[in-house]
């Protein structure tokens, strides 16, 4: 995807720097070509000699020295994309200024090329309206702007400002400018998780779904470029997938709402939440206490999420639904694609061993509306994803 595609990676003085030599090596090892320009403070936290030795190129840090100059107008033309990183709080500053007192931002000012910036600085600085105001300019310019991450800061502290981790910088880079899938620019709706419905401000009614397959899903997709909404039910994962869009949801209900909401513009919807079928007609305002004898509670049938996007689908959308089913299982599959008028059922059985709930792994079984049907062995979600999506490719993208 990268192989022969040229890298002007920019590095500004920030404790961040030490991963710049992570990112050059994966550059290289995609097959890019990597040219190196530090600012002068860049060098306190990351040495030259190193990065020269990754890059296989001599690092470029002043416009001139006593024998020649660095013609920062053909940096700019020679980059396929200029991506700085780590981009510090001062360097964001000058450049949403229009400043030009060293190397990097004389190459900025006349760079020809997409520029790409991973911010990193601790959090009140990245919180600070100064910097706000300057991202936004920097967006208004075209920059593209990688989102920093929440974690363990150099100050000590744990929030926003860390910068994207070298895996992320290179993926957006490559789903970005350098990827050729028949899914970049789609907008894809992606749900996950389960639905909670509550009985009272305490307990609810719910299921053991993880959301493992629907992030997995959403992850696949944004990885060949589709424009990925994530709609994604309470669940204890950590939700780690920079650039999908997250709709965080509880009720049916809500996740109904979002989905609707979300649809007309979407090209593939993937239905994978296990949504509840009932809620409660009435939720107690305070705990219902325990009393002697039984406790019966009314519910009521929630609205039929998948059902309704298939009544409200348009040629050339493409819906998928999932079925969790413990019996019965291919005749239950074919009914939901007939009756949901859905494009894919894909199905997991319960009977199967790593499948369901909770697993790592799964199980699938995928039934196409002219009546094909795909079977897939057992393997991790991240690996039935690529099934999911491949099999969406073939059939509709080809």
């Amino acid at each position: 995807m990268m192989q022969g595609k040229k890298i002007l990676l920019s590095i500004t003085g920030s404790i961040a720097a030490y991963k710049s030599a992570y990112l050059i090596r994966m550059i290289v090892k995609a097959g890019a070509e990597v040219k190196v320009i530090m600012t002068p403070s860049a060098k306190d936290f990351v040495s030259p000699l190193t990065l020269s030795t990754l890059s296989r190129n001599p690092i470029l840090i002043d416009l001139f020295d006593e024998q020649s100059w660095a013609n920062h107008v053909m940096l700019g033309r020679w980059a396929d994309v200029m991506l700085i990183a780590p981009l510090s709080c001062n360097t964001l500053a000058k450049m949403a200024n229009g400043q030009c007192d060293n190397l990097l931002l004389a190459v900025y000012l006349s760079a020809t090329c997409p520029v790409v910036v991973a911010p990193a600085m601790d959090e009140d600085m990245w919180h600070h309206p100064a910097t706000k105001l300057n991202i936004d300019r920097l967006a208004s310019f075209g920059n593209h702007i990688i989102p920093v991450e929440k974690g363990d800061l150099a100050s000590g502290l744990h929030g926003d400002g860390r910068m994207a981790e070298p895996e992320t910088i290179l993926k957006y880079i490559e789903t970005n400018f350098f990827l050729t899938s028949k899914l970049k620019g789609k907008k894809a709706i992606v749900t996950a998780g389960p639905t909670y419905e509550p009985l009272d401000p305490v307990r609810f009614i719910g299921n053991h779904s993880s959301g493992k397959m629907g992030l997995a899903i959403a992850k696949e997709l944004y990885s060949r470029g589709a424009d990925v909404t994530l709609i994604m039910g309470p669940t204890q994962l950590a939700f780690s997938a920079n650039g999908v869009n997250l709709v965080n949801v509880t009720t049916a209900n809500e996740m109904y709402s979002a989905c609707v909401d979300k649809f007309e513009e979407a090209d593939i919807t993937i239905m994978s939440a296990a949504v509840a079928d009932y809620t409660p007609i009435n939720k107690a305002d305070e705990k219902i206490k325990k009393k002697e004898g039984s406790l019966n509670v009314e519910l009521t049938k929630t609205k039929d999420i998948l059902k309704a996007l298939g009544e409200k689908k348009k040629k050339g959308q493409i819906l998928v639904g999932f079925a969790l089913e413990t019996n019965n299982e291919e005749a239950y599959a074919n009914q939901k694609l007939k009756e949901k008028n859905a494009d894919l059922i894909v199905l997991n059985s319960l009977n199967d061993t790593g499948a369901g709930f909770g697993y790592d792994t799964n199980k699938i079984t995928i039934f196409e509306r002219g009546g094909k049907v795909y079977k897939f062995e057992t393997k991790s979600k991240s690996e039935v994803a690529k099934d999911i999506i491949d099999t969406i490719t073939q059939l509709y993208y080809a």
